[in-house]
């Protein structure tokens, strides 16, 4: 998975869609944005139909500007706040969704505001990967604990290769890496 400068609209209706499944179970509606036939296996770029979300758990320091955000990424954590998380956004009407590989929001997102907007650095196996900015939504507490939930500016988009079946499967890391140069070059090619 990785970010791209598509422009963020949850009504690509004019795509065929699909439906990615985890190892738990959960389902995650997406949009084809591009196929791709490489050395007789198809490849599917995707877009989730409804808005991906973070939940950021906020670490109180001495200095409010420089607040420590921590993603939240363990189930068990997810599970505990995630009633909380969607009571407060049903105020604003958006219903969160607890999908495959991200939690979603259904509803229309409020208009970006320049103010409201989190950077954050993140580290993959030790390297430093471009900022991400995020749109805030909402925050809450919960046991005395502040979080935040944003949704991020940049699509959240999925590389998917269909299995024998016609399922789209998720490529793990390891085999994105082997065909993200041929997948580059040929979207480079088709974009042109």
């Amino acid at each position: 998975m990785f970010s791209s400068e598509f422009p963020q609209e949850n009504g690509s209706s004019g795509n065929p869609s699909v439906t990615l499944t985890d190892e738990a179970g959960r389902s995650l509606s997406c949009y084809i944005e591009h196929s791709l036939e490489v050395e007789g296996s198809e490849y599917l770029l995707l877009l989730p139909v409804d808005a991906p979300v973070e939940i950021v758990a906020w670490d109180e320091t001495e200095d409010e500007e420089e607040a420590d955000a921590t993603l939240i990424e363990d189930d068990a954590e997810i599970d505990l706040i995630f009633s909380d998380a969607q009571a407060v956004l049903a105020e604003q009407n958006l219903t969160l969704k607890r999908t495959a590989y991200t939690l979603t929001v259904e509803g229309e997102l409020p208009a970006v505001d320049e103010e409201e907007i989190l950077t954050i650095e993140i580290e993959e196996d030790e390297v430093e990967l471009e900022p991400e900015q995020f749109q805030y939504l909402a925050s809450f507490y919960h046991e005395e604990q502040e979080y935040g939930i944003y949704t991020p500016l940049d699509p959240l988009l999925f590389f998917a290769q269909r299995d024998k079946t016609g399922q789209p499967v998720l490529l793990s890391p390891e085999e994105f890496k082997k065909v993200q140069p041929l997948l580059e070059e040929l979207l480079f090619d088709e974009l042109e």
